[in-house]
């Protein structure tokens, strides 16, 4: 780093990738780990929170000894570059790394991720994504520790092998199949594999549905515990038995019938909740059929860093948690492309005249609500064109926030019922400063609470029908 880009750097200020300390310790090196799990960054010492350049002393071992320091604190180590430069006649250390090939990164047994101007301390489902991306592999191709091949139905496997054609390509045999579809791998069961074709009950596929005359009255209820590909067809069925239907005279010779619900957009929720689920998380599936509504309800919030936002405008890469369980999905024809699911469903409900779904992620999970209320694509556009305008006001009035009610703010989109203790230990602040930004934010008139503090959510500026 040249004098004149140090200059540059220090005029533009802290940001994800540039951190002021004044003086070299513990917050150091936790902000080269945040850094490493992240897009790599460095760390100006000798500078103040203000900007102000302070300089520091050092000696003839002292980047050797914090390059050291670095090394001994962190897992697996960082090799951090570091260098001694001279501005306005005081001296300051510049210490930088990469973002690391191996991730995550730990500083004394705790990952962080730098998100904005602040480290982030990573929750246990971000560390294993973490992991788990760097092998550029996902949950599913692991060996199941528990099953063999013996616990799955190869009359299953033949079904999937027969609709995905893939058998009929290289006439191989049904083992060779699964090994060439990888699986099965180093002769071992995948995990993937285990929930596909699982031959009798699965404890970590549980899907609960009822159908609901009230919140506390159940009039049908089921438990599903099968394989993924059966269960997509048992929540369609139970779904369809408790749909009504109207008739329509279009002058045709046969009528033409009518769901109260759009079939094809419920299928894709089904489709969605069975194969992105999070199924490390002990929870069950859950789906609600009320008389104006289905809610459906998958452990697992939203993957790779996507926000409700993202999904609903489509603007996004897809990343997908079960990799193995998508591709046999896509295989025999039940997922067209990855990461268009949700777009399709607002799509049909649009069309066949129904209320727009929700999308929100609800109680450390993802939660999809299809309505049975009829409008118009008149009363539909007129809705979305509303929602545009307040997120463009809010987007426009946020520029005069701080940083750190940004991020305060974007993780009470993401949970609205997230407790300011949570927050306090993602945003990195004590939790007395945790509610003086709250405060404001409240002042500012961006967030309100409803309900008590035990059992309440978070109202960001009438943004989310809640």
């Amino acid at each position: 780093m040249d004098l004149q880009e140090l200059k540059s750097t220090i005029n533009n200020g802290e940001s994800e990738k540039v951190e002021f300390k004044a003086s070299f310790n513990d917050t150091v090196i936790e902000t080269l780990v945040a850094f490493s799990n992240f897009k790599g960054g460095v760390v100006l010492i000798g500078i103040d929170d203000n900007a102000t350049i302070k300089g520091i002393q050092t000696g003839k071992e002292t980047l050797a000894n914090w390059i050291n320091e670095i090394k001994n604190k962190t897992t697996p180590y960082i090799v951090a570059d570091a260098a001694l430069l001279i501005i306005e006649e005081k001296t300051i250390a510049a210490i930088s790394v990469i973002e690391y090939p191996i991730k995550p990164v730990s500083f004394k047994g705790k990952y962080y991720r730098r998100i904005s101007k602040s480290n982030h301390l990573m929750g246990i489902d971000e560390i294993a994504n973490e992991h788990l991306k760097t092998l550029n592999s996902s949950w599913d191709y692991f060996p199941d520790p528990y099953h063999s091949i013996n616990d799955i139905s190869f009359e299953k496997v033949n079904i999937f092998l027969n609709k995905s054609g893939f058998q009929n390509k290289l006439g191989l045999s049904p083992v060779e199949s699964l090994m060439k579809l990888e699986m099965l791998r180093d002769g071992k069961m995948t995990l993937g594999a285990y929930l596909l074709f699982v031959k009798d009950f699965c404890l970590i596929s549980d899907v609960q549905i009822g159908r609901f005359k009230s919140p506390t009255i159940i009039i049908d209820s089921v438990s599903l515990n099968s394989d993924l590909f059966g269960e997509v067809e048992e929540i369609m069925a139970f779904i369809k038995k408790h749909l009504m239907v109207e008739y329509i005279i279009t002058g045709n010779p046969e009528r033409t019938e009518r769901f109260d619900y759009p079939v094809e957009a419920v299928r894709e929720v089904v489709i969605n909740m069975v194969v992105h689920r999070d199924y490390r998380d002990s929870s069950a599936s859950i789906v609600k059929f009320f008389d104006d509504r289905i809610e459906f309800y998958n452990p697992g919030k939203l993957y790779g860093g996507i926000t409700i936002n993202d999904l609903l405008s489509g603007n996004y890469s897809s990343k997908t948690r079960n990799k193995l369980i998508a591709r046999a999905f896509k295989e025999v024809g039940l997922i067209e492309r990855y990461g268009s699911g949700i777009m399709r469903i607002q799509k049909i409900c649009d069309e066949y005249g129904v209320k727009k779904p929700l999308f929100e992620e609800w109680a450390q999970g993802f939660r999809v609500i299809l309505f049975k209320e009829k409008v118009s694509k008149i009363e539909n556009d007129l809705e979305n064109d509303l929602e545009n305008d307040l997120e463009n006001d809010l987007e426009n009035d946020l520029e005069n926030l701080s940083e750190r009610e940004k991020s305060i703010l974007e993780e009470i989109k993401q949970n609205h019922r997230i407790t300011q203790y949570k927050l306090s230990e993602i945003i990195g602040i004590s939790p007395k400063n945790v509610r003086i930004y709250i405060k404001r934010l409240k002042d500012k008139g961006f967030l309100k609470r409803i309900g008590a503090d035990k059992g309440g959510y978070w109202s960001i500026n009438e943004l989310k029908n809640e």
